[in-house]
């Protein structure tokens, strides 16, 4: 286990499961052992707007706040939201980010533009990051829901966190009946 602490930034939309996915982010680093910290921000989340939700973990974590450019890891929902985060991200940091696109208030009513080319500019600062589709993995999963989920799989090819104690994260997470689609959520995620 390393000493250091490590920070994860998840970035999104109210409605996208950003708090369960931190919620079964921060299970998974407990049962590897880790001390978790995690704070989250959400204000007018159920009305679409910005969640964001800090993950710290390490030996010893002594605030749950990402300082400002260290953040490890960008865990983004949405192009835009995770777009805007970049400057948290350490130089050396990377992203996995759901290619969905969600048009704020401005561009819908043609008073603003939508940033072109975020894929580009994201893989393009941070090469290491991956883009997902997670749209589409989550169909094949049979539940547009869990797409938090499909991202979660691609997120854990970043940490050394054991497949089975994702399972076992996801087991203590998700209510039972919705269980079996989110396993499956999370191997499609896990083959990106």
């Amino acid at each position: 286990m390393a000493s250091e602490v490590k920070n994860i930034l998840l970035v999104g939309v109210g409605g996208q499961g950003i708090l369960l996915a931190s919620e079964i982010l921060s299970e998974a680093l407990m049962l590897s052992g880790f001390d978790v910290k995690k704070a989250e921000v959400h204000g007018m989340a159920q009305r679409g707007g910005s969640v964001i939700s800090h993950v710290r973990y390490g030996e010893k974590v002594y605030s749950p706040i990402i300082p400002e450019g260290e953040a490890d890891i960008l865990f983004g929902f949405e192009l835009l939201e995770s777009y805007r985060y970049l400057p948290l991200l350490h130089r050396d940091g990377r992203a996995v980010v759901n290619n969905l696109r969600i048009n704020p208030p401005g561009v819908s009513l043609g008073q603003e533009n939508y940033v072109e080319g975020i894929p580009e500019k994201i893989t393009g600062h941070f090469p290491q990051s991956k883009i997902v589709d997670g749209m589409t993995l989550a169909r094949q999963a049979g539940d547009l829901r869990t797409v938090n989920t499909v991202l979660l799989g691609t997120l854990s090819h970043f940490l050394e966190i054991d497949e089975s104690i994702w399972q076992q994260a996801l087991k203590a997470r998700v209510p039972e009946r919705f269980l079996e689609t989110n396993l499956k959520a999370f191997a499609l995620g896990r083959g990106v």
